[in-house]
């Protein structure tokens, strides 16, 4: 059962932004929404729970540098977008 991605307004502006800077990323970017929506638990998402003042997220790769931080709802299948962008901007 697919997974529910939920773009918020201030997500679309961060996503907006890195796309931007970052236009070579866009079909890995695109890749691994697609991947997160059908299986956020693949492995090559390298899903991990966040700790510290980032504690209740979570993140996936999309590549070894970028990040996308998200919520995880998995009873209710939905998948809230926080942030992207590299290692260092997201934590």
């Amino acid at each position: 059962m697919p997974y529910n991605l939920i773009f918020t307004a201030s997500y679309e502006k961060i996503e907006r932004r890195f796309l931007r800077r970052h236009p070579d990323l866009l079909e890995r970017y695109h890749r691994t929404l697609a991947l997160l929506e059908s299986d956020p638990f693949h492995a090559s998402l390298r899903l991990h729970a966040l700790h510290g003042q980032l504690t209740g997220l979570h993140a996936v790769s999309i590549t070894i540098q970028y990040r996308i931080t998200i919520e995880l709802e998995v009873r209710e299948q939905e998948i809230i977008l926080v942030n992207v962008g590299s290692h260092g901007d997201v934590y």
